[in-house]
């Protein structure tokens, strides 16, 4: 392997590394990264949860949680992003709270599901 090729090698790893540490983002696209880490991360959880919910209803709740799930997306897609012109802007922060929100109000549902049975009229 020719010399810088294997420095190279060597420090692919580091800059990965580097990119990985959210503490102290070093300018606003490491922040974008490491914002999108825990989006990512939420939203990965939101659908877990929505899953087990889904698996817990009966027909009618099912279609109860979809109309819900459906409104909850357009209400944090109206609430945390916008269009200008061609360009298209997230703001991440705002997503990932209200996916956190919402994970945790499906995952209240599962509770309420196991313990005394599920109610459709609070999906």
């Amino acid at each position: 392997m020719k010399p810088y090729l294997a420095m190279l090698a060597l420090a692919l790893p580091a800059l990965a590394f580097a990119n990985s540490n959210c503490d102290k983002p070093i300018n606003d696209f490491d922040g974008l990264y490491c914002l999108n880490k825990v989006y990512g991360e939420a939203d990965k959880e939101l659908n877990e949860r929505y899953k087990e919910l889904v698996g817990l209803l009966d027909s009618q709740g099912k279609t109860t949680l979809k109309q819900g799930q459906l409104a909850w997306m357009k209400k944090r897609n109206s609430q945390c992003s916008r269009r200008e012109g061609d360009d298209f802007f997230v703001n991440l922060d705002c997503a990932t709270n209200q996916t956190i929100d919402r994970a945790q109000f499906l995952q209240s549902r599962i509770r309420e599901c196991k313990s005394s049975g599920c109610l459709n009229s609070k999906l």
